[in-house]
């Protein structure tokens, strides 16, 4: 292990940032030298302060050329030679299937994470084809391909994408504790029935912004004093909410909009009760792992992922999918409870993760498929011999 040179592959820098910032300390203090390939995006100063060496990558994260795709891979091919890293990690969609076809021509042990499935398993038929069709192709050199829930590893396993034998499943990307701590301290006295619902994400629509809004719009009806809050950067596409759409609700009085934050500790703190309405193909919501991790109650979609992290009754509740009217049902339900049990629902969030989603037990099992991969994986000998792509 001491010595060994990995080389993590994901969309974005903040996403190391935000995301695996846990994951690359461990594995800089366990002696490895890690290496970030991602787009810069102003976060790349922020990973180097982690430890690791940065490399930027020029991508089209959500174009769908082919031809921009074949540059990106060649443009990984050129890095992974240049740099024969040990081994790789890849996380988010192109990383995995063209950052793998790169190593694969290389002969360099790939561990991927799938973080969820996200809009193309839910969206047109063709493109759902295509993409199942890369992944397949580029998962079938890999050495392990690491899940955030057992529906994604079983329905990539059933579509026959990836060899079950090479699968795992990790409690999404972990939750850092020690950061995310929280008292369940009440932010409001529920007899004032001026609660605040805050919806925590990248604001698209499959995330669910549009059932919170009409949520809201039911619940203020009936109790004007609710709060509702949306804290998110404003993503790109055509599933994205638009700033006039969140002007429009603001103006009406629906929700207020706090725009984006790299530490969304306070505003979770501040805030009653977390909503994610998702209908995403997610793998496990960071941002219900944070909220649980801090002592708020969860009310999010019976959904892939999401159901994980909520216990129905126990730590949150769970609401149908696509259905605004279910979901105000839901938040009254939580209106309508005392003091005590929205606090007895925090403590009981934080223990769910405290026992299932601890980032040291996803951090141990990256290591533990990291020595397995070089027991099975002579890296070093087979660069000496395979050398590049013939």
């Amino acid at each position: 292990m001491k010595g060994q040179h990995l080389i993590i592959i994901v969309n974005l820098a903040w996403n190391i940032v935000n995301f695996r910032a846990g994951l690359v300390r461990a594995l800089i203090a366990a002696g490895y030298k890690v290496t970030v390939v991602a787009v810069a995006d102003g976060y790349e100063n922020r990973v180097v302060e982690l430890g690791c060496d940065f490399i930027p990558v020029k991508m089209a994260e959500h174009g769908t050329s082919p031809l921009e795709d074949i540059k990106l891979m060649f443009r990984y091919y050129k890095i992974f030679a240049v740099k024969r890293p040990d081994a790789i990690l890849s996380f988010t969609i192109k990383p995995n299937i063209f950052g793998s076809l790169a190593a694969n021509w290389l002969s360099i042990p790939v561990i991927n994470n799938v973080p969820g499935l996200g809009a193309a398993f839910s969206g047109k038929r063709l493109i759902k084809f295509v993409v199942e069709g890369l992944y397949r192709i580029s998962f079938r050199r890999a050495f392990k391909v690491i899940f955030q829930n057992d529906q994604d590893r079983e329905l990539f396993s059933e579509r026959r994408l990836v060899e079950p034998s090479k699968t795992l499943v990790v409690p999404g990307s972990g939750i850092d504790l020690s950061h995310f701590q929280g008292s369940g301290r009440l932010t409001n006295d529920s007899s004032a029935e001026g609660l605040t619902f805050i919806f925590v994400g990248r604001l698209l629509r499959e995330k669910g912004v549009l059932e919170f809004v009409e949520a809201a719009r039911v619940v203020k009806s009936l109790r004007p004093a609710s709060q509702f809050q949306i804290l998110g950067f404003i993503a790109e596409g055509s599933n994205a909410i638009t700033e006039l759409e969140l002007a429009a609700w603001q103006d009406e009085g629906i929700v207020e909009y706090l725009g984006s934050s790299d530490d969304v500790r306070p505003f979770i703190q501040n805030a009653d009760c977390v909503v994610l309405p998702s209908f995403y193909r997610e793998g496990t919501p960071r941002s219900l792992l944070e909220a649980a991790a801090l002592s708020r109650p969860i009310i999010t979609t019976d959904w892939v992922g999401c159901r994980d992290v909520v216990d129905d009754g126990i730590n949150g509740y769970l609401c149908k999918v696509k259905d605004h009217a279910h979901l105000a049902e839901q938040l009254m339900r939580f209106i309508a409870l005392g003091d005590a049990q929205r606090m007895a629902m925090g403590a009981a969030g934080r223990s769910k993760v405290e026992q299932q989603f601890d980032e040291k037990i996803v951090v141990r099992r990256y290591i533990d498929a990291l020595q397995e991969c070089r027991r099975d994986f002579s890296t070093r000998s087979r660069w000496k011999h395979k050398g590049r792509m013939k």
